[in-house]
This record gives structure tokens, C-alpha cells and sequence, in this order.
């Protein structure tokens, strides 16, 4: 007994708080924080957009500014509208004949040619995304597409962005062997953590956000065993379909934070087997409770998800394995105005507790606690002193038999 741990117990969505309280630690949990989202018009500080029309792409305005105590020229800083403000910063060039002709600093037309300032915000209009669903060597084993597309209107000069999107994931039964062990048995740290719905093992994964802050279609982090983790992304909304149903931007928004299926059971071992129904645990999901709010055009919507996972060390002493044992999807909402919002911004918290219980330590190796007194050779050194004091005296005993012996035979 004393060589093992002890046997871990069930989770039940009743104990999580009171073990979250026991063993919980400081997590990346902070203070809900309303960001700012873009409207059809202009308001005060947000970024002046440009276009350029030669590559299609769609930038910001920006104003250089001064960094440090150099004072060195930054040229990434958007401008802000109706932010009325002047700036000065200091340039060094190595060879300033070259750079007059080269750098688009020293050149007049970089501030003004090939773009045009858009007189409102602009949204990106027509969304086009293959979904194509693999198994390993037997090759592509469905192919879905998704639209979303959107009423436009303007003059024949009026320009319009498309994206084109193809996500590739693999989907395999809960079978032996298909997906590498991540542990044997134990989770190794660093390993995603498996995941399993309707026969279809994969990966948990959490949102992920694209270069200007929206929430990805398909790509999604990797939730990997005791890595804490914090993402945030802006998802939009499209005002003609859902601005009056509430409900279908609740499940809009759930679904985002899910993923493509929803989660139903956690492998509590890298190494777990579809058999074996006891290494693997049951996600507790946690919705929102959808409150009265004094907004007749309100919705409660969840923004923030938290993933709570419960682990421990089990086995023996000399060769620990971490194995899970229970997670939690927690939710956490507040009220949406419909008619003003088109952007909304989530988060996503993963968050791993250690609950190990070490054993006792063993009772049959002794405890070395020697406190000796400072005289403690006291005895031994007299003993020294006397039989040295003894061989003297025995030497000089013998030298005189000799003397008396030799005296006497002549």
C-alpha cells in the first residue's frame, strides 16, 4: 500500500467547485473586458481603413510615432478618427543618397498613391469554405461546402473582398491503433488531449484568431495536457440574418466555442481504448442560465468558455502516470443589444488542476536523526593514552632483562 497512490475518485459536476477551491491555483481567469467592435460608420479613435486597389487588400491608415527614449520612427501605429494629433520622430539611414530614392519614408507618393480612404467600415462580403473529411490511407471520405453571402448595392465603381477557405480534418472510428498514443498509459505533458463524439475520435481544440482579431472558420488550437491557455477573438455576426433571433445566435456562438462536433467524452489516458469504457469521462457542460435582463432587444449570449480539467498522478512510486479525471466546459454570458452588435468578443480559458495525494512515506527505512554528545570519544582517547603509556613502559622492561641477562652469562 505503501508503495502506491491512493485510488482516485469519481468527479461528479457537484464536487468540481469544492476540489477547484482545495486544489486550485491562480489561472489566466481575468476581469471581463468589453472590446471595442467595429460599426458601419466611424466613431472617435477607430482606425481609418485604405484600400489598395492593385493587390486587393485592405489596410489602416497609419501615422508614424516616436518609441523610447530614441525617439525612432514607428510606423505601424494606426490613425485614429477625429483624433486631431501631431507626432515627430527621428529616421537614421546608412546611406542616405540610396534611401532617398528607395525608402518609401522619403518618398512623397507613399503617402498617398495607390489607395483610397474607405468613407465607412467595410466587412468582408462573400465567404466560400470546402470542409473535406479524410481517414488516413483510405483518402477523402467526404467533401462539404458552406456559403455566406450578404445583399450588396452601390454604384458600378463599388469593390467587394471574397475568401476562399479549405479545412481538412480527419475523422476515425474509436478503434485501436488509428491515432497515436499520447502516453502508455499516462498523458505525457505537451500531448493534446483526446477527445470523442458518436464514434469519432480527434483532438480538443479551442478558438483561434486570424491576423485582424476575428474568430477563424476552421483553425483552432490544440489544447495540450497542463498548458494553460487564453485566446480571445472577435466573432462576427451577419445583421440581416440574426438580428431578431435570439436563439440562433446562442447556438451560433456555443457552437463556435465547441468546434465543428460537439464534445461528449475526455480520454482520461493517453493510451485509452474504445473497450474500455473506464478511461474515459464524461464532460460536464455547464450552459448559461438565461436570465430576465431590462432590454427588450436584448439576448444572453455566452462569451466566455472555461475549460476545467482535474488530473492526478496514480501508480506507482518509482514510475508515475498522469491520468485526468474529470472536465468541466463552463460558460459565461451577458446581454447582447441585437440591433447594434455585429461583432462579438469571446474568450477561451483552459485551465489543468493537480490534484495528487501523495502517500505516506514508508515505514521500514529508519529515520536518521543521531544527535551525539560533544565528548562522545572521550573513552576512546583515554584507552589510546593508556596502552601507549603501557608499550613504553613494556619496552624499557625488556631493555633491562636484556642487560641483566648479558651481565650475568660473562
Amino acid at each position: 500500500k505503501l508503495n502506491y497512490f491512493q485510488q482516485p475518485q469519481d468527479i461528479k459536476e457537484s464536487d468540481f467547485m469544492k476540489f477547484l477551491e482545495k486544489y486550485g491555483r491562480h489561472s489566466f481567469t481575468a476581469p471581463s473586458q468589453v472590446q471595442p467592435s467595429f460599426s458601419a460608420f466611424y466613431r472617435a479613435g477607430d482606425p481609418i481603413l485604405i484600400y489598395f486597389d492593385s493587390s486587393s487588400v485592405l489596410s489602416t491608415l497609419r501615422q508614424p510615432v516616436k518609441m523610447g527614449a530614441s525617439g525612432l520612427c514607428v510606423d505601424g501605429n494606426p490613425a485614429g478618427f477625429l483624433d486631431s494629433k501631431s507626432t515627430s520622430c527621428t529616421r537614421i539611414f546608412a546611406d542616405l543618397s540610396k534611401s532617398c530614392v528607395t525608402d518609401p519614408a522619403l518618398s512623397a507618393a507613399s503617402y498617398y498613391q495607390d489607395f483610397t480612404v474607405l468613407k465607412v467600415h467595410v466587412r468582408f462580403l462573400a465567404f466560400v469554405i470546402y470542409e473535406i473529411e479524410y481517414s488516413g490511407t483510405s483518402g477523402i471520405q467526404s467533401v462539404s461546402v458552406q456559403f455566406k453571402v450578404s445583399n450588396i448595392s452601390g454604384n458600378s465603381g463599388s469593390s467587394l473582398q471574397q475568401h476562399f477557405t479549405l479545412h481538412f480534418w480527419v475523422s476515425a472510428p474509436l478503434l485501436p491503433g488509428l491515432l497515436p498514443s499520447f502516453g502508455n498509459p499516462g498523458y505525457i505533458t505537451g500531448a493534446p488531449l483526446l477527445i470523442a463524439n458518436s464514434g469519432t475520435m480527434q483532438h480538443m481544440s479551442i478558438l483561434q484568431s486570424e491576423s485582424d482579431g476575428r474568430c477563424s472558420q476552421f483553425l483552432r488550437h490544440t489544447v495540450q495536457f497542463r498548458r494553460n491557455m487564453r485566446t480571445g477573438c472577435n466573432l462576427s455576426l451577419s445583421p440581416l440574418l440574426e438580428e431578431s433571433n435570439c436563439s440562433y445566435i446562442q447556438q451560433k456562438l456555443y457552437k463556435a466555442f465547441q468546434g465543428t462536433d460537439k464534445t461528449e467524452v475526455l480520454a482520461m489516458i493517453g493510451s485509452a481504448r474504445s473497450t474500455q469504457t473506464e478511461e474515459w469521462t464524461t464532460i460536464l457542460v455547464q450552459s448559461c442560465s438565461v436570465q430576465a435582463v431590462n432590454c427588450s432587444s436584448c439576448c444572453v449570449v455566452p462569451v466566455t468558455l472555461e475549460i476545467q480539467i482535474l488530473w492526478t498522478q496514480v501508480g506507482l512510486l518509482s514510475n508515475p502516470q498522469a491520468q485526468i479525471l474529470g472536465a468541466r466546459y463552463f460558460y459565461q454570458c451577458r446581454p447582447l443589444k441585437l440591433l447594434s452588435t455585429q461583432m462579438v468578443p469571446v474568450t477561451t480559458v483552459v485551465t489543468f488542476t493537480d490534484m495528487t495525494e501523495w502517500p505516506e512515506p514508508p515505514r521500514g527505512q529508519p529515520q536518521r536523526h543521531w544527535k551525539l554528545p560533544f565528548d562522545i570519544f572521550f573513552p576512546f582517547k583515554v584507552a589510546l593514552n593508556l596502552e601507549s603509556s603501557y608499550r613504553v613502559d613494556l619496552t624499557g622492561c625488556f631493555l633491562f632483562i636484556l642487560i641483566i641477562s648479558s651481565i650475568l652469562c660473562f
